[in-house]
């Protein structure tokens, strides 16, 4: 009876932390102003820096916080990254991952 009762609870609250971590395109455009500088207006790069049109949202994610940890060392982005909240990243994420080549 426990486990079917932390069943009920344990699911519902999974499905909303999931939930909470999709990333909003629309908000994640609002935020890529500041990106633009450096990957462009539409994510295709400034060289030397790199597109970010084409990439999984997954990788793009997990390079910002990468980034954002020190994990990946690059001062620019460190400090860019620096005042992102999660959600933040993950709409950012969102934003360019929906964007075509």
């Amino acid at each position: 009876m426990i486990r079917v009762l932390l069943s009920v609870v344990t699911i519902p609250l999974l499905t909303i932390s999931v939930a909470q971590a999709a990333g909003d395109p629309a908000a994640g455009k609002a935020k890529a102003a500041a990106c633009a500088a450096c990957h462009g207006a539409n994510g295709q790069g400034v060289p030397p820096n790199p597109a970010l049109v084409g990439r999984s949202e997954d990788d793009m994610l997990q390079a910002m916080k990468d980034y954002k940890s020190g994990k990946r060392a690059n001062a620019v982005m460190k400090g860019m990254t620096v005042g992102l909240s999660d959600q933040d990243m993950a709409n950012l994420a969102a934003y360019y991952a929906s964007l075509k080549k």
